[in-house]
């Protein structure tokens, strides 16, 4: 599995990205989303200093149909509505890939994540680009299950070494000490704690923005 974080940039032509830059204060917080035959239908939370404005604004905007307001305030209101250019959500259906909810979108950007194959990643970018959605690319990294990323073993010396105070500050195990709770040699001990710790710090700094989002998504998957 595949793990993505994608910025998009909507086209200049549709409803969200002509009035979230029109009020770039104002928070689209996207609740709920189902795409139909040749439109679509989603729950959006709308919040920030115009909330009036902006409802105003989408109840006169043709590509918007069918408007309910479902919650109200002077900052913040919750609106059902049908769209017919659901670009995201047809991005979605086309490639098989789901995007993870809510999705938040200001001022004419909105942030995504996506979890599946990496055939199906690639298949959502090059949709999302027939639909005219630019985007570049937060981070893609390989997601293993927590329990896939230490070995049995290693989590037993880990989890020891937490609890004897190996990683306290200042330190109250020592590697000797550690070794003899757990009845293991001590250089069995060290080499098992690298591993793990290698596999940790790797991890975490997989979670970290990549420096260079140059690349299109097809060619970080098939870098990473």
């Amino acid at each position: 599995m595949a793990q993505a974080t994608l910025t998009l940039t909507m086209p200049e032509e549709i409803w969200i990205q002509q009035i979230s830059t029109e009020y770039p204060a104002a928070t689209f917080r996207v609740l709920a989303a189902v795409p139909g035959t040749e439109s679509g239908f989603a729950l959006v939370r709308v919040s920030g200093p115009a909330v009036p404005e902006v409802i105003e604004a989408m109840n006169d905007h043709p590509q918007l149909t069918e408007i309910t307001l479902a919650q109200w305030s002077d900052n913040e209101a919750t609106v059902h509505f049908e769209t017919t250019v659901p670009l995201l959500m047809f991005s979605s259906r086309e490639s098989g890939m789901p995007i993870e909810l809510p999705v938040e979108i200001q001022d004419g950007e909105a942030s995504i994540e996506v979890t599946g194959s990496r055939e199906r990643l690639a298949e959502l970018a090059e949709q999302l680009e027939h639909f005219g959605l630019q985007y570049r690319i937060e981070h893609v990294r390989e997601r293993l299950h927590e329990s896939q990323l230490l070995s049995e073993r290693q989590l037993e010396v880990v989890a020891a070494a937490v609890d004897e105070g190996y990683y306290d500050t200042p330190r109250r195990c020592s590697l000797t000490d550690l070794a003899g709770h757990l009845d293991i040699a001590k250089s069995t001990c060290s080499e098992t704690l690298h591993r793990a710790e290698e596999a940790i710090i790797k991890r975490f700094v997989e979670d970290l923005p990549n420096i260079d989002r140059e690349e299109s998504l097809e060619e970080q998957l098939a870098t990473s």
